[in-house]
């Protein structure tokens, strides 16, 4: 994560130095500093998509019934809401509102005092809000899904003048099991209020979620272990069990690691020191044996 206030200088005197560059740049003048190279590149973007500077961007929702599918779908639901508890006890979060938005930038979860949420609200920033470069412009959600990397932006590095009293700071979130996006996590308040430490507590959001779906991932794996045991008592020779995404709940046999392509059924699987395999379907997960006459894979 990449401060957006350089060492040293002072917030407020930043702040309104960052709104007379983007005043500038829009403006066709020279600005008294250059934008950072990730806000020209989103800049630059926005510019092409055509959004107005000004503000007014149609903004997007989804339905209630649509945000709750994705809640119930996204493998973030437990840990966002550890998060949001964690983010609660903090003293300084009255000034912050929290968010966790999916990997289309649809807003899942806001939390925050309620003067923080009504300022948000008046933005569209908002439950079911899409908040993606597209719809809004550069902002931390938005330009963290873009750019696929941890993004800080203050005050005027936003594209819209509207959301030049605000920062931002977001960290996507992937999936430990399979390296998917699966979302962002993002701290945002007034823009004198940030703090260096804001980028440190959304980082810590982004480890915590990705910490807690890789144990979960892990207590699955043993549950399906488990409900495998009987088949595997009355099974002889080498046998696996694996989950959706071929991680090894339980080996036989020969030893094949951590994990092993992902199962489909009636499809026949190559599985090193097994041979030719064919899945067979368990509740939630594979039993993995080698087919008759099948020849290892040394």
């Amino acid at each position: 994560m990449h401060s957006a206030i350089p060492q040293g200088r002072s917030l407020p005197d930043y702040a309104r130095d960052l709104v007379r560059m983007h005043e500038a740049v829009i403006g066709g003048s020279r600005p008294p500093l250059t934008p950072r190279p990730l806000v020209s590149r989103s800049w630059t973007r926005m510019l092409r998509m055509g959004l107005a500077v000004q503000g007014g961007n149609p903004r997007v929702s989804v339905t209630e019934e649509e945000i709750a599918r994705r809640r119930y779908a996204s493998p973030m639901r437990s840990a966002a809401q550890e998060f949001m508890h964690v983010f609660a006890a903090n003293p300084d979060a009255s000034h912050m509102l929290l968010v966790v938005a999916d990997a289309e930038g649809v807003v899942l979860w806001r939390a925050g005092a309620a003067s923080v949420r009504r300022r948000a609200d008046a933005l569209g920033f908002t439950e079911g809000a899409v908040w993606t470069e597209a719809q809004v412009g550069t902002n931390a959600i938005g330009t963290a899904l873009a750019e696929a990397a941890p993004v800080e932006l203050l005050s005027g590095e936003h594209f819209e003048q509207d959301q030049h009293a605000w920062y931002c700071t977001a960290c996507p979130v992937h999936d430990p099991r399979t390296g998917d996006l699966l979302g962002v996590v993002d701290i945002s308040g007034p823009a004198l209020t940030l703090h260096p430490a804001i980028g440190a507590l959304a980082e810590t959001g982004r480890r915590l979620m990705e910490a807690r779906i890789w144990r979960c991932h892990q207590e699955h794996l043993e549950r399906l272990r488990q409900s495998a045991e009987p088949l595997l008592a009355a099974t002889s020779g080498p046998a696996l069990v694996v989950d959706d995404h071929g991680w090894v709940a339980h080996s036989s046999g020969v030893a094949v690691g951590a994990r092993i392509p992902a199962p489909a059924a009636r499809q026949t699987l190559a599985v090193p020191g097994y041979g030719a395999c064919v899945p067979e379907r368990l509740p939630n997960g594979w039993l993995v044996r080698p087919s008759s006459g099948g020849r290892k894979v040394l």
